[in-house]
């Protein structure tokens, strides 16, 4: 073999390397922005289930608008984008959800709390103390 064919061969290998390569990266984004918008999807998902469109709308209609977004970047092939708004609308469908939760637990205190004041003023009105 000449050095020219050797120095083609070796240009061809390097080539077909580099191409490998840059094609892992693009399918290694793809990836995990599919997966990521799919866990922000269960996450809003998840959050209306709690109760968030009615105890939290304002972050309940950002996480959608952000999904949304995120599943557009995705079908243009924005994996940076859909990631990083997958990311944001998983956030706030979990503040939405622990907003919702919140909510609820104050307002089962709240009749706990109602419930005892008439207990004990059953009671009291039992034993004679008013």
């Amino acid at each position: 073999m000449t050095t020219q064919t050797k120095t083609n061969q070796l240009f061809k290998v390097v080539c077909a390397g580099a191409l490998l390569s840059l094609a892992a990266c693009g399918t290694s984004q793809k990836a995990p922005a599919t997966a990521d918008v799919a866990v922000s999807r269960n996450a809003v998902e998840n959050a209306v289930s709690a109760g968030a469109a009615d105890l939290a709308p304002a972050e309940i209609t950002a996480a959608r608008s952000k999904m949304m977004r995120a599943n557009e970047a995705l079908a243009a092939k924005d994996y940076t984008l859909a990631r990083t708004l997958a990311t944001e609308a998983q956030a706030d469908a979990k503040l939405a959800q622990s907003k919702a939760n919140s909510t609820k637990a104050n307002a089962a205190a709240n009749a706990l709390d109602a419930d005892l004041r008439i207990l004990r003023d059953e009671v009291e009105r039992a034993n004679g103390v008013r």
